[in-house]
This record gives C-alpha cells, sequence and structure tokens, in this order.
C-alpha cells in the first residue's frame, strides 16, 4: 500500500509539472498554411516559449505566436515588424518605419496589397504590427480581422524547428 501511494505521489507531481511547463514555459504548436513561407512552412512543428516576454518585450523581426479573435483554438504566427509607439506605413512594397525605409531579409517578395498600412499606422503603447514572410499570401496586420496585435495578447515566440528533422533548428 505505501508503494501504491508513493507512485500516486509521484505522477501526481509529474502531472503537475508538465501542467506548469506547457502553461507557463514551453508548448508545441504545427504551423498551418504557407504565411511564414520561406522561413516556415506547413506542417512545421515548433517549441513556442512562453516564459521569455514575461521578463522582456518583443523585438522586430521575433516570430511570435498570438490567439486569431475570430476563431478559438486558431492560433496564428507571424514576424514583428512594427514596435509600440513607431508609425508603419507601406507604399510601393516598402516598409516604412517612422518615416524611414526598414531594412530587412526576410519578405518573400514585395508587397503588393498595403491594405491598412497604405496610411500610417500609429501604434499604441502596447501594440505591435506584424506581418507574415510570405507577404502576398498572408493575414496579418494590414487587415482588420487582425489588426495590431496587443502585447496582452501574445502567447510567446517561436523558438525551435523540431519538425521535420532535415530542418531542426531556432526559428529566426
Amino acid at each position: 500500500m505505501r508503494e501504491f501511494v508513493h507512485w500516486i505521489f509521484f505522477l501526481g507531481v509529474l502531472f503537475g509539472v508538465t501542467f506548469l511547463i506547457v502553461h507557463f514555459v514551453g508548448e508545441r504548436t504545427v504551423v498551418s498554411g504557407d504565411s511564414m513561407y520561406p522561413s516556415l512552412e506547413d506542417g512545421d512543428n515548433l517549441i513556442i516559449d512562453k516564459i521569455s516576454y514575461r521578463f522582456v518585450d518583443p523585438k522586430r523581426f521575433d516570430v511570435i505566436v498570438f490567439p486569431f479573435q475570430y476563431q478559438d483554438e486558431t492560433y496564428y504566427i507571424k514576424r514583428v515588424i512594427g514596435l509600440p509607439g513607431e508609425t508603419v506605413q507601406i507604399q510601393d512594397g516598402e516598409i516604412y518605419i517612422n518615416g524611414k525605409i526598414l531594412k530587412e531579409s526576410y519578405g518573400y517578395e514585395e508587397i503588393r496589397n498595403p491594405g491598412f498600412a497604405s496610411s500610417e499606422i500609429t501604434l499604441a503603447a502596447d501594440e505591435y504590427f506584424v506581418l507574415g514572410d510570405n507577404r502576398n499570401n498572408s493575414r496579418d496586420s494590414r487587415e482588420p480581422s487582425v489588426g495590431n496585435i496587443s502585447r496582452e495578447d501574445i502567447i510567446g515566440r517561436a523558438l525551435l524547428r523540431v519538425w521535420p528533422f532535415s530542418r531542426i533548428g531556432l526559428v529566426g
């Protein structure tokens, strides 16, 4: 009987630690779609770091995960382009941050549809502007259904690709 209680206690602690890790530290997710191509591909399995942003703010070009506001259990994976307090605008396929062209190498192709960003967008103190790397095949901050992402809605940062094995490595 004593050993049985010991095993029950051990399994309880194991499940408790697993629950804490999944809810507060890290989580696995699967990429669905091609909006982040070529950085991430449909079916890639990622580990999401859920703890870092409790201590530091997201940085430009971080790949973040956040919930889609109009569909339960749907999460988007996008790249941070605009930071709190900045103005973002897209003109002639170029991204402007505070009036200056953003030097970046993540866009898969020239942006054909600037969406809301055809006019200057000023981000609030807790908002981020995000884009998919596959700029012409991505639902992101340019669209009203996504819009600017509030800091409190960010679940975490895509940290590591764990599948397929041929592409294992840091997400960046």
